[in-house]
């Protein structure tokens, strides 16, 4: 029997202000992961899906990226291999919930866009295809030929291809990504925006200039082998908590960690690790040695205060800090880095910090001294104006170190979706290189354009312009996710015909051109049974590592199709049965899929061989496996130079960061309890320092406006309640994607065109 979803909305006069924690995960993480599983699965199923996440012949995760242990490093997977929001994310996939055709009914389009995001999340499972027609008041059920039709219409009668849009999330697997930029490219376009494009496009932006792979360049074995883990901008216990057991592992072989963040985040002080007697019984494992809690934004200055530091001390003492073979050899562009930082203003080093020299150089002889120095790093780094130089910057120091191709050492950027790294190799982006273009070409005789796309902010433009007519998502919630909310929405409603791909409800559907589909697909956790027998996809995690995925509860509804099947489909209506690409054959059997992957992809030659093995395999990546740089220009690991920028706010106003609660996942809204910040029943706080609070004029629980500052105008996000917290001075943070209405859309990070989520100039308004 079906299970109600709360009839309820969020209520936040219900907010409860407590301590923030000191530590992550502990019981408490192991009976919230049971209770939400329990509630929305039951148990049987809950014990079935928990038993296999994350295991070889199970399921990978529908949540972060973080890899598992690999038998050929000597490791073995846990019973429980999973987190706690990993069990939050099986439970709203595999909930009893439903959203049916009796749902729609009951609740016309108008009344579905007052309700929060929770609300919509937590409705459960679509169980067949809805379209809104133009003018209507409901979705009603369309059946899958005349869904297929009706997008197939409306791309067809497009003046231009590039008025067409196809956005990817990161859960979407490898063979359905690979078949989406096939389709689209087939179509004649390059517009595919992804997620990726919010996230991490700094991270490849800045690498692949720096080491010519837009990738990081450790394992987790290597995780576990460092000296020293720096971790930046990230918060480990609720955005990839699997990674505190690496971290804990590490911990326990001798490893230092340096935490750098605006905010003490528990995760990163100490963890209690369920799996063992010390993290339930005892106190848990204290993670940071030492915790850098700067200001928003001046990440860059500080990385170039350590680099001045250590070129000090090797001038002092000659061949002790700089790995000068390593340099010399495999680098270029050194004697331009060092005169750069042979000077610098400590003062200002100072204001964009907000750290004390002291604590700066104890972070830089913490680094000088290591012999495996690993750099971890998320959104607190990738989405700044300057987010480019700054990850650069550290790569600056690894290189110097001679930190990139070592057992222990290099470049980590903690990505978020699960395969938000797989679709990107698999040829999910606006402007992929013109070696995988010709491939692609080549192997199914096709025209492919080459002019490049649009990316997730272009696209957005482009929709706001006229010029971007149908928009079609496969997996994502678009519309809370991108930045400048009310430009986007109104983006949206401008187009067409809006498509998505989903497997629950979300602000998206109820934010829609003239005409809006919904189209209904299978989960991770669900059984793919295709002509040729059941079906298992792949997916490739934060480190390189492709393996498969196989689902394993019963579908939500006989009316769901898989990603790929979709994808099929709609390539068959579209370009006719006769078409280059044999779609109907490739929806039959995925290890056809995988053989042209095999024969496109760089470094996936016999896929279907290799990710059978227990673990899959691991893609190239020349700096990691040789120390070579061949996918730079110039052969080289090139050190860069950058000048020193930092956001700053005008007297009154604060620098203001968007944020996850420990109780979401992107933009999905498992529950309204922030535990480790004490945040309990409520999403609408700003988190703000007691002694800016008293500077502003403000009490603690005032409830106030955010305004927003830019150089176009104001933007205003109401009703927020003033929270206590001990953030860096001079900074706010309050959660997305309530708080994305207040960032620009305009305001991009250089090169990445990512938007600036992490330093927004805020004033906050008292309301009457």
């Amino acid at each position: 029997m079906t299970r109600e979803a709360p009839a309820q909305d969020v209520d936040e006069s219900r907010l409860e202000v407590g301590k923030p924690k000191g530590w992550a995960a502990g019981i408490p993480g192991v009976a919230v992961s049971l209770a939400r599983t329990v509630e929305q699965l039951g148990t049987g199923r809950t014990v079935k899906a928990l038993r296999l996440l994350n295991q070889r012949q199970g399921f990978d995760c529908p949540g972060c990226a973080w890899p598992e242990p690999r038998e050929i490093d000597g490791e073995k997977r846990k019973p429980a291999e999973f987190c706690e929001n990993g069990a939050k994310a099986v439970a709203e996939e595999a909930t009893r919930r439903r959203v049916d055709r009796e749902f729609f009914a009951k609740h016309p389009i108008d009344d579905l866009r007052t309700k929060t995001d929770y609300w919509l999340g937590q409705q459960g499972r679509l169980t067949e295809p809805f379209v809104l027609r133009e003018g209507a008041t409901h979705y009603e059920p369309i059946s899958w030929d005349d869904a297929f039709a009706v997008v197939a219409g409306e791309l067809k009668a497009l003046t231009d291809p590039n008025e067409a849009i196809f956005y990817t999330s990161g859960r979407t697997s490898n063979e359905a990504a690979f078949l989406y930029q096939l389709l689209v490219r087939s179509f004649g376009t390059n517009n595919l925006p992804d997620c990726s494009n919010m996230c991490h496009e700094s991270s490849g932006a800045a690498l692949s200039a720096t080491t010519g792979v837009g990738k990081g360049s450790v394992s987790l074995a290597d995780i576990h082998k460092a000296d020293l883990i720096v971790v930046v901008g990230q918060n480990p216990g609720t955005n990839h908590p699997r990674m505190l057991s690496a971290l804990e592992t590490a911990k326990r072989h001798g490893a230092k960690i340096i935490a750098v963040n605006p905010l003490p985040e528990a995760g990163l002080m100490r963890f209690k690790n369920p799996q063992n007697v010390r993290g339930i019984a005892g106190k848990g494992t204290p993670l940071a040695d030492e915790f850098a809690q700067i200001r928003l934004g001046g990440d860059l200055a500080l990385f170039q205060a350590v680099g001045h530091l250590l070129l000090a001390w090797e001038e002092q003492a000659p061949g002790t800090v700089v790995d000068r073979a390593f340099v010399e050899s495999a680098t270029e562009g050194f004697d331009d880095y060092a005169k750069h930082l042979r000077e610098i203003d400590w003062p200002e080093v100072e204001r964009a910090t907000g750290l004390p020299r002291e604590q700066i150089e104890r972070v830089a002889r913490m680094i000088a001294t290591s012999e495996r120095t690993i750099y971890c790093w998320a959104m607190g780094l990738t989405q700044h104006k300057h987010a480019v130089p700054t990850i650069s910057e550290i790569a600056n120091l690894a290189l110097m170190r001679g930190m990139i191709g070592k057992p222990g050492a290099g470049l980590c950027p903690v990505r978020g979706h699960s395969n938000v790294q797989g679709d990107r190799t698999m040829g999910i982006w606006e402007k992929m290189p013109q070696s995988f273009l010709d491939a692609l070409s080549a192997e199914f005789g096709i025209d492919v354009p080459r002019e490049h796309g649009f990316d997730t902010v272009d696209a957005i433009r482009a929709m706001r312009d006229g010029r971007g007519k149908v928009f079609f998502a496969v997996g994502g919630n678009f519309a809370a996710a991108t930045p400048d909310s009310e430009l986007t929405e109104k983006a949206l409603s401008s187009c067409s015909l809006t498509v998505h791909v989903s497997t629950k409800l979300n602000r998206s559907h109820v934010v829609h051109g003239r005409t809006a589909l919904i189209l209904p697909t299978l989960g991770r956790t669900e059984r793919d049974v295709q002509a040729s027998g059941e079906q298992f996809v792949t997916v490739e995690d934060s480190m390189s590592q492709v393996h498969a995925s196989r689902g394993r509860l019963a579908p939500a509804s006989e009316h769901l199709l898989s990603e790929v099947a979709i994808l099929c489909r709609l390539g068959e209506k579209l370009f006719g049965a006769g078409h280059a690409v044999p779609w109907r054959t490739f929806e039959t059997d995925y290890d056809l899929i995988r053989d042209r992957i095999a024969r496109v992809v760089p470094g996936c030659a016999d896929y279907n061989r290799r990710v059978r093995e227990p673990d899959g395999f691991v893609l190239p990546h020349a700096p990691r496996d040789s120390r070579e740089f061949t996918g730079t220009a110039n052969g080289k690991g090139n050190f860069t130079v950058s000048e020193l920028e930092y956001p700053t706010a005008p007297e009154g106003r604060l620098l203001l960061q968007t944020l996850r609660s420990h109780d979401q996942y992107n933009t999905t809204i498992y529950g309204l309890s922030d535990r480790y910040r004490g945040i309990e029943n409520a999403r609408r706080v700003v988190l703000v320092h007691p002694d800016d609070i008293a500077a502003l004029g403000l009490a603690d629980g005032a409830r106030v406006d955010l305004v927003s500052e830019w150089r176009d105008g104001e933007r205003r996000a109401p009703s927020f309640r003033v929270v206590a917290y001990p953030t860096a001075r001079g900074c706010a943070a309050a959660y997305f994607p309530e708080a994305n209405a207040l960032v620009p859309l305009d305001s991009v990070a250089e090169k990445s065109n990512t938007p600036v989520s992490k330093a927004v100039v805020v004033r906050l308004e008292p309301q009457p």
